[in-house]
Formats: C-alpha cells, sequence, structure tokens
C-alpha cells in the first residue's frame, strides 16, 4: 500500500465518552462511503497532576492535588474515496 493512500486522525480530549462519540461517529461515516477504516485505536492516556498550597501565604503542610488526563484515540482510513474526503 502506497503511503499517499492513507488518512490518519489523532483525535484527544479530556472526557472519554465525548471522545468514544466522535470517533465511532467518523468511523459509521467512513463505512458509509464506503471506505475501510482500523481503529478507533486507544493511545496511552496522559496524567497531568498538579499540587498546590490551599493558603496563599502560611501553611504549607495543607496542600491539594489536581489531576488532568488526556485521553488520545487513533483512525486510520484507508484506501479513502472521494466521498470520504467531502464527508
Amino acid at each position: 500500500m502506497a503511503a499517499g493512500n492513507q488518512i490518519r486522525i489523532r483525535l484527544k480530549g479530556y472526557d472519554h465518552r465525548v471522545l468514544d462519540h466522535s470517533s465511532l461517529e467518523i468511523v459509521e461515516t467512513v463505512k458509509r462511503t464506503g471506505s475501510r477504516v482500523a481503529g478507533p485505536i486507544p493511545l496511552p492516556t496522559r496524567r497531568e497532576r498538579f499540587t498546590m498550597t490551599r493558603s496563599p501565604h502560611v501553611d504549607k503542610k495543607s496542600q491539594e492535588t489536581f489531576e488532568q488526563r488526556t485521553h488520545k484515540r487513533l483512525i486510520d482510513i484507508l484506501q479513502p474515496t472521494p466521498a470520504t474526503v467531502d464527508e
């Protein structure tokens, strides 16, 4: 297969439910237009943690930890048709 006959879509989001719903919509559209699709393939989730003091001045022992997760999905469209690109 030639390298130009493939479309790779990478999705990133903070809510995995919205990300899964969007990826399923893309997969259904690709299948409806007659192309082959591989995915959605879940990629590793990135977790970022931030520790901040609760008080602006004192009490270093009083801290709070926040976490932000970035979920990723990969979709490969193999042999895309012109209808797939237009959709």
